[in-house]
């Protein structure tokens, strides 16, 4: 089936207004409601990328002995893998313009799609209550140095933070829903606004490190502690492979809903290149800044910060805490909104679609992101690449593998699109499950288990399951898509000579 026309899209929906698995926000998207071109997807990239967690990641890696041309290599291989299953994943969306958890009933079945769905959302749930924490921390700390007795007050119980940080937290995770709740369109205007004044405050972070510093030199002389005479000699391979895990795994979220927003794209080449251009210069400009910054702080300050709020917090003018403030809460927002919202929200809708609408799944996806405790997955740099990144990206490595090995080698880009609306449709298979991918699916996430029970420290196994934990999405990619091309290879004649 090729792309569709205004007539497929209005004749889809005519045939499945009343199907179980269809409602108005899943429907496919016609063409002539298509308003993306290839500026905005490097709009949308530039806002994702210019978010605290990009600063974090680069900043982290410095924290963990990487000098600065170490951390930057780490993050660009880590980017140029991910956009691989990222343009294959987004072609679906624009060709077809659907959404990805009905991209996922191909491979998984109308109702093993919610397997898959509902394992990307709750990813995307964690960082929507990480983003939260952060942007309602930022308030939290520039409001502190005002009124000191806001961070003496005692913890809440069980929660492990005071009153001022919840409703601070709280206050920032209103905001998010309430501008969500407004559509699509209200995210793609904010994030047009976004991108250009993020690269200039970006710029102005990096100049105030140059000058405080003393310049570049002495900024970017630090020396990696994997050196021959540093700290952690000889261990540099055994924290490279997973921190470059946790850099695809990064925006493993996105390789995989990226058609929640390509479905809105006008051609296919918009696509592409929008993403070519966008990914991996606004992380290179991004990670810079935090490496180039983490690293003037060890200069500045004698230690390196890895979170920009606490560096933020040590400025001394007013405008300044201003000005970061602004700019931390812009950063946050729009990239919690594109990133973390729009895809959980259509997820959970899949789940049950005459009943819950996109306004429902962003509900249920902010009522989880609090529920998380999102503050604990951030608490130190360590924890948030191994316990964090590698972890979820066991998950979303196996979802890929299979999404990538029906749609590009099963099914060659030929889906039967009404056929993902109907219950009694090609997709259906065994009461709604196709038990090749599920069966791909586990298998591609069981061998990283051990690995990650023992990183958050419930077992300890043998180094053997360890060092496999370190390349978590590749093994749980790498084997899934194998496992669904070698379950499935009988039935490839069928597949290809029938799109559904």
């Amino acid at each position: 089936m090729g792309p569709l026309t205004d007539d497929d899209v209005r004749d889809i929906n005519e045939h499945c207004v009343t199907e179980r698995y269809w409602n108005q926000d899943l429907a496919p998207i016609p063409p002539s409601a298509r308003k993306w071109v290839t500026r905005d997807m490097i709009a949308l990239w530039v806002a994702l990328a210019a978010c605290i967690p990009t600063y974090m990641l680069a900043s982290s890696l410095i924290d963990g002995g990487m000098n600065w041309w170490q951390a930057l290599l780490t993050i660009f291989l880590g980017n140029a893998i991910v956009l691989i299953p990222m343009l294959l994943n987004a072609h679906a969306g624009t060709k077809y313009g659907i959404s990805f958890p009905v991209f996922c009933r191909a491979p998984f079945g109308m109702r093993g799609a919610n397997v898959a769905a509902v394992l990307r959302a709750l990813v995307a749930c964690g960082w929507f209550g990480i983003q939260c924490w952060i942007g309602g921390g930022a308030i939290f700390k520039v409001a502190a140095i005002y009124l000191p007795s806001w961070s003496s007050l005692p913890d809440l119980p069980w929660l492990g933070i005071n009153i001022y940080q919840l409703l601070c937290f709280l206050a920032f995770w209103v905001l998010n829903v309430w501008i969500v709740w407004n559509g699509t369109d209200s995210v793609r205007k904010l994030l047009s606004y976004k991108a250009p004044l993020l690269i200039l405050l970006g710029l102005a972070l990096l100049a105030w490190a140059y000058w405080a510093a003393g310049g570049f030199g002495p900024m970017l002389s630090q020396p990696s502690q994997f050196s021959p005479d540093g700290e952690k000699a000889g261990e540099f391979w055994s924290f490279f492979f997973p921190a470059l895990t946790a850099n695809v795994g990064f925006w493993a979220t996105l390789a995989l809903n990226i058609p929640d927003f390509t479905r809105h794209v006008r051609e296919q080449r918009d696509q592409v290149l929008g993403q070519s251009i966008g990914l991996p210069l606004a992380m290179g400009l991004y990670a810079f800044i935090g490496v180039a910054v983490t690293s003037a702080t060890v200069v500045i300050y004698g230690a390196p910060i890895w979170d920009p709020v606490d560096l933020m917090a040590r400025f001394q003018h007013p405008l300044l805490h201003i000005i970061g403030l602004l700019g931390l809460v812009a950063a946050t927002l729009s990239t919690n909104l594109a990133a973390n919202v729009i895809g959980p929200a259509n997820d959970f809708s899949n789940l049950w679609p005459q009943r819950i609408s996109f306004r429902g799944g962003v509900v249920i996806t902010g009522l989880i992101g609090i529920a998380i405790q999102p503050w604990r997955l951030v608490e130190d740099p360590s924890g948030y690449i191994f316990k964090w990144l590698v972890a979820y990206s066991a998950l979303l490595g196996a979802v890929g593998g299979v999404m990538i090995a029906d749609y590009c080698v099963l099914r060659r880009s030929q889906l039967d699109v009404r056929g993902l609306y109907r219950r009694e449709g090609p997709y259906w298979y065994t009461n709604g499950f196709h038990i090749a991918g599920i069966i791909a699916l586990l298998a591609g996430i069981i061998p990283c288990l051990p690995g990650f029970v023992s990183a958050v420290g419930l077992i300890s196994v043998s180094d053997y399951w360890n060092e496999l934990y370190n390349y978590a999405w590749f093994l749980s990619f790498g084997i899934s898509f194998g496992t669904y091309v070698l379950m499935t290879l009988p039935k490839r004649s069928v597949f290809r000579s029938n799109p559904a």
